[in-house]
């Protein structure tokens, strides 16, 4: 078991930002930690890596506690907080190497995480002259330099451009092949487009924990096209299974189907034979997301 968690409290003051909270994750499994702002995702992060202590319960990673076997817990995780802290006027390989330094390990290890997180073409800069994307990649490259079995990321794609944001994605799920990796993010795109399950918390208590599968496999799906321009809702509504159309913004569609089957190929082809550009045509989970919107909603 990578990590459990069982019956954990955590009060600030009189205001309790965990509710009791049980939970296991396994290996290797990407799992994301899902909820609004202020649910309490952070606080749980901070205390499966021995940053704070909860008030009650108790919470193991790689079997360790993390009140009594701190400096084991600690080597058993690579952690990338929401802030990615770095000393931006350290070089990216002199910042890897004055980590190494204090995990005492073979400085080999640093050429491996650069080239394992796409920075070799940027180990030689100064990490203030990286784009946001490149120093979460520098972070990722801290958290894996001493080859931890868990690697635990808080809000790992705030703030990253459309390009940076797959680069990540695709570098974490590369990752979740072999590690166990727990996330924390409100974005449940983040969630659909990389972790195996899912466990929602809201306001300090867990209201869901569901494999993603499990969701994929209700028969609802949710189609977001976007047109080069406006069409009628009625045309829309003459696609085979369709259950609803929103027109969100400008050109842009919300088509819902009650189907399993991607329907994103019946779009293409309605485009295709109305003589239609497609300027984006994504896919999301209906499910999730009118699950996420059912439990924490107040």
């Amino acid at each position: 078991m990578s990590i459990e968690v069982v019956g954990v409290t955590k009060l600030y003051g009189n205001q309790k930002a965990l509710d009791n909270i049980s939970f296991k994750v396994n290996k290797p499994e990407i799992v994301g930690f899902l909820g609004p702002n202020g649910a309490g995702k952070s606080t749980m992060m901070k205390i499966l890596t021995t940053y704070i202590h909860a008030n009650e319960g108790t919470a193991k990673v790689n079997g360790y506690d993390v009140n009594n076997n701190v400096k084991q817990v600690q080597q058993s995780v690579g952690y990338l907080p929401e802030h990615n802290p770095l000393y931006l006027d350290m070089y990216v390989k002199e910042y890897l190497n004055f980590n190494a330094s204090i995990y005492k390990i073979d400085k080999t290890r640093i050429n491996e995480v650069i080239e394992q997180t796409g920075l070799t073409t940027e180990s030689h800069k100064k990490i203030i002259q990286l784009s946001k994307g490149y120093r979460q990649r520098v972070g990722l490259a801290n958290a894996l330099l001493h080859n931890p079995d868990v690697l635990i990321l808080d809000e790992p794609t705030t703030g990253l451009d459309p390009n940076q944001l797959i680069d990540i994605r695709n570098l974490i799920k590369s990752i979740g092949k072999t590690k166990t990796v727990f996330l924390s993010t409100h974005i449940m795109q983040e969630v659909e487009a990389i972790c195996d399950r899912v466990i929602i918390i809201n306001e300090g208590k867990i209201v869901a924990d569901k494999k993603l599968q499990e969701l994929r496999d209700e028969k609802e799906q949710i189609v977001i096209v976007e047109f080069d321009y406006r069409v009628e809702d009625a045309f829309l509504l003459k696609l085979p299974k369709v259950g609803k159309v929103v027109n969100t913004y400008d050109f842009v569609y919300e088509i819902t189907f009650n189907t399993s089957e991607d329907m994103r190929s019946y779009v293409f082809d309605f485009a295709h034979d109305n003589q239609l550009k497609i300027l984006q045509l994504n896919q999301k989970n209906a499910s999730l997301e009118s699950l996420f919107q059912d439990l924490t909603s107040n």
